[in-house]
C-alpha cells in the first residue's frame, strides 16, 4: 500500500484528487491537509507521494517543498496548480512532475502511473531474516533500526519487532546499505527514519536512541550528508 498526501486548500480540488485515487487501480492510504503548514508540522517521512498545490495561504507550495526536502529526500512531489509557469521551477526541489488545473483523470492517471513506476524501481531490495523456525522477508527501507540485546538481534519495523540471533556486524553485512549507521555499540540506525537529534539522542520512529560520545560526530555528519543529498 502506498501512502499519499494531498496538500490543497480548496475542498473541491482535494475531493477531485481523492476520487481519482479511489478510481485508480491500486491501494492507497490518503491523508488530506488544508495548508502546507498543517502538512509540515511534526512532519515524518512516511509518505511516498505528495500532491502539492502551489497557490496556498500562509505558505505556498514551492516554499513548503523546499522545507520538505530538508527532512525528506525520497518523497515524490507532484505539483497541482493553475500556474504552470511556476510549476516548471520544480527542479529546484526535485519535483517529480506537475498537473495543471482543472485536473482531468487522464492526466492524473498518467502522472500517477509514472510516479508509481518510479517508486517501484527505487524500492529497496529485500533480505531474509531467520526468526525461530520462520524465515521472514524484510524490505531494507522498512527497517527503522536494529538493536542487539543479550545476543538477540531485534529488527524494529512498521509491523513490530522481529527477533533473531547474531551480531551487529553480521547484520551490517546482510543489509549492505550505506544509510545504516551505528549510533552506539547496541544500535544500527536507518538514517531514512531519523526525524531529529535531541541532545545525545537520535529520534527514530518515536524512539530515542542514545548516541555514544565517540560516535556522535560521525553519526551527525552521516545524517547531514544524507539530508543534503550527499549520500
Amino acid at each position: 500500500m502506498y501512502r499519499i498526501a494531498i496538500v490543497e486548500d480548496e475542498r473541491r480540488e482535494s475531493d477531485v484528487l481523492s476520487r481519482y485515487l479511489e478510481k485508480f487501480d491500486a491501494e492507497f492510504s490518503v491523508d488530506v491537509f488544508k495548508t502546507a503548514v498543517d502538512f509540515l508540522t511534526d512532519y515524518k517521512p512516511v509518505y511516498d507521494i505528495v500532491f502539492m498545490d502551489i497557490d496556498m495561504p500562509y505558505l505556498d507550495g514551492m516554499s513548503a517543498s523546499r522545507k520538505l526536502r530538508e527532512t525528506d529526500k525520497e518523497i515524490s512531489i507532484i505539483f497541482v496548480t493553475n500556474m504552470a509557469k511556476f510549476a516548471v521551477k520544480g527542479y529546484e526541489v526535485s519535483a517529480f512532475d506537475f498537473i495543471v488545473k482543472p485536473v482531468s483523470y487522464a492526466d492524473f492517471s498518467l502522472k500517477l502511473t509514472r510516479a508509481l513506476n518510479h517508486l517501484k524501481t527505487r524500492e529497496s531490495r529485500a533480505v531474509v531474516v531467520r526468526s525461530g523456525n520462520d524465515r521472514i522477508k524484510l524490505s531494507v527501507n522498512d527497517v527503522y533500526y536494529v538493536e542487539i540485546m543479550n545476543h538477540k538481534i531485534i529488527y524494529n519495523t512498521p509491523d513490530g519487532k522481529i527477533i533473531s540471533y547474531g551480531t551487529l556486524k553480521s547484520v551490517e553485512e546482510l543489509l549492505d546499505d550505506k544509510l545504516f549507521v551505528r549510533c552506539n555499540n547496541c544500535y544500527l540506525v536507518n538514517l531514512r527514519h531519523v526525524s531529529a537529534i535531541e541532545g545525545n539522542y537520535a529520534v527514530v520512529a518515536k524512539n530515542k536512541l542514545l548516541i555514544s560520545y565517540p560516535r556522535k560526530a560521525k553519526f551527525e555528519q552521516e545524517l547531514t550528508d544524507y539530508l543534503c543529498g550527499v549520500k
